[in-house]
C-alpha cells in the first residue's frame, strides 16, 4: 500500500477525528448562513463518513501543500417544534501545516490534538487549489470511498479557473471559468434532491428553461445523498429580483416582464407534467395538505406572537379547500420547482426567462419536497415575490404588484392553457401559507422585515369566503 493511501485510510478510520474537530466545528458551525440550527445548542456530533478527497500529509514543513477532507457529519441539537433533533452537513475543509493570509477569512481554527494536530483547518471551498480539485474529480466519473462522481454525456473541459459566488445562502456555490456553477449542499438528506432529478428531467424533455446538468456527485455512505451539482453558468444574465428593484426604483412598468415569466413559469410546469407522475389529490390527499398548512401555521404562531391574532382568518383559507375536496372537488398535482420567487429567475441578454434552485424550501423534509403539489404552490410564490419587491420599495406601490401579479397570471395562462386564477380556492390557500413561512423566516433570520410578510398576512387573514 502507497504511503498516500495508508494515510488516507488511518484518516478516514480515526475515531479521534471527529472529537478533536468538535470544539471548532462547535464555534464555527452556527455562525454560517446555511446552518439551520440556530438558536438551539450543539449538544453533540456524530460521524456519517470522512474521505480524503487530497490526502493529507503527515510530514513536511510549513509550505507543504494542503490537504482535502470530506466529511458527512451529524449534528445533535435539542428537538423544538418543526425542526428536527439531528440534521446532517457536509462539510469540505482545507487543512495546512500554515494558512496563507489569503485564506484566513476561511479559517475554522486550529487542531490541538487527535490526527491532525498541530494543523489549521478551513472552508476548503475558498482555496482556489481545492476547488480545482473538486471539478477535475467531476470531469472524470467513479468512486472515491463513499462519494460517487457522475457526469452527463457532454465533457467538462479542465483548467477553469474557480471562485466562490458569494451571494449564496442555504448552500455554497463555485463558479469556474464563468462556463460552471457547482452547487454544494451543506445540509444533506436521503434520497435524490429535487435540484438534481427535476433538472435532469427537463433535460430528457427538451425544456430549456432550466440549465441541465453536466455532473454531479453524491455520498452512498449508509443511505444514497446527493452533495453536489455542476450546471451551466448563465454568464451576463440577471437576478430577477434585482430586475424587479431596479425597475420599481427606475419608476418602471414590470408588466412585460412579469407576463414573460408566466410563460416561462407554465413551460417548465407543462414539461415536468410530461415527463413525471400527475396524480389528482383526492379527499384524503388534499385533507392532508390543508393539514400540514394548518400544522405549520400553528407552529408559527407558537414561535411569532405577532401572527396570533391573524390565525381564525388565515386558518379559513386553508378549511375552505379542506370543504371543497368534501364536496367532491379534485385538484391537478405534479412536480413543481417548490420555492419559486424572483430570486430563483435569471434573465439572459436576449431577455430570455430561465428558473434555476429546483431544491425546494430547504426547511421542509426531502420527502415532502419531492411529493407532487399543485401548481398552485409555484404560483403562489412567484404571487407573493411581487409583493415583496413592491413592499421593499418605498413608497409602498400597490399598483406596481398587482400589475406585475396579473400580468404573470396573465402569461400563465397564454401557455399553459390554464388560468391559475380559476381556482381562488387553492391559490389563497398556497398564497397564505407562503406568507406564513415567510413570517416565521423573517422573525429568525432578518426581523427588519418582518412587516413585509405581516403586510400581507393582514391582507390574507381579511378576506372573506
Amino acid at each position: 500500500m502507497s504511503e498516500a493511501a495508508s494515510a488516507q485510510v488511518t484518516l478516514a478510520n480515526s475515531t479521534a477525528l471527529l472529537p478533536s474537530l468538535g470544539p471548532l466545528l462547535h464555534e464555527w458551525l452556527p455562525r454560517q448562513r446555511w446552518f439551520a440550527g440556530k438558536g438551539r445548542p450543539i449538544t453533540a456530533f456524530s460521524l456519517v463518513s470522512a474521505t480524503e478527497i487530497l490526502p493529507v500529509k503527515r510530514s513536511g514543513g510549513p509550505t507543504a501543500g494542503p490537504g482535502l477532507l470530506h466529511l458527512l457529519v451529524r449534528v445533535h441539537q435539542p428537538t423544538m417544534p418543526a425542526q428536527p433533533p439531528i440534521d446532517c452537513y457536509q462539510l469540505l475543509l482545507g487543512v495546512r501545516a500554515t494558512l496563507p493570509p489569503r485564506l484566513a477569512p476561511a479559517l475554522i481554527g486550529h487542531v490541538t490534538g487527535g490526527p491532525l494536530a498541530g494543523r489549521s483547518v478551513y472552508d476548503g471551498l475558498h482555496d482556489p487549489r481545492l476547488a480545482a480539485l473538486l471539478l477535475e474529480r467531476l470531469r472524470i466519473p467513479g468512486r472515491l470511498g463513499t462519494l460517487r462522481f457522475g457526469r452527463g454525456a457532454a465533457p467538462v473541459p479542465d483548467g477553469l479557473a474557480p471562485r466562490v459566488l458569494e451571494t449564496e445562502q442555504s448552500n455554497s456555490s463555485l463558479v469556474y471559468g464563468d462556463s460552471y456553477i457547482l452547487k454544494i449542499f451543506r445540509r444533506v438528506f436521503p434520497g435524490t434532491n429535487p435540484d438534481l432529478e427535476l433538472p435532469l428531467a427537463l433535460a430528457r424533455e427538451g425544456c430549456g428553461r432550466v440549465p441541465a446538468p453536466v455532473a454531479w456527485f453524491e455520498s452512498t455512505a449508509a443511505e444514497q445523498l446527493t452533495l453536489g451539482v455542476l450546471q451551466p453558468f448563465l454568464r451576463g444574465a440577471q437576478d430577477g429580483w434585482q430586475l424587479a428593484l431596479r425597475a420599481l426604483a427606475a419608476g418602471h412598468d414590470f408588466g412585460p416582464e412579469a407576463r414573460a415569466l408566466g410563460r416561462a413559469t407554465a413551460e417548465v410546469h407543462t414539461a415536468l407534467a410530461a415527463a413525471l407522475p400527475t396524480p389528482a389529490l383526492r379527499r384524503a390527499q388534499t385533507d392532508e395538505l390543508a393539514a400540514g398548512m394548518v400544522r405549520r401555521l400553528e407552529a408559527a404562531a407558537h414561535a411569532v406572537p405577532e401572527l396570533v391574532p391573524y390565525v381564525p382568518g388565515l386558518r379559513a383559507a386553508f378549511d375552505a379547500v379542506t370543504a371543497l375536496s368534501h364536496l367532491g372537488r379534485s385538484w391537478a398535482a405534479q412536480r413543481v420547482h417548490g420555492d419559486l420567487h424572483l430570486g430563483q429567475t435569471l434573465r439572459g441578454s436576449d431577455g430570455f426567462w430561465s428558473l434555476i434552485d429546483f431544491e425546494g424550501e430547504p426547511a421542509r423534509p426531502l420527502p415532502e419536497r419531492r411529493s407532487p403539489q399543485p401548481p398552485a404552490r409555484d404560483i403562489a410564490g412567484m404571487l407573493r415575490s411581487f409583493d415583496y419587491a413592491a413592499r421593499s420599495h418605498r413608497p409602498w406601490n400597490a399598483d406596481w404588484a398587482a400589475r406585475c401579479r396579473s400580468a404573470y397570471c396573465d402569461g400563465y395562462a397564454e401557455a399553459a392553457g390554464i388560468d391559475p386564477r380559476g381556482e381562488p380556492e387553492l391559490l389563497r390557500a398556497h398564497e397564505t401559507d407562503k406568507a406564513v413561512y415567510e413570517v416565521l423566516y423573517e422573525a429568525r433570520h432578518r426581523p427588519d422585515w418582518l412587516p413585509v410578510p405581516m403586510a400581507a398576512i393582514h391582507r390574507l387573514a381579511a378576506v372573506t369566503d
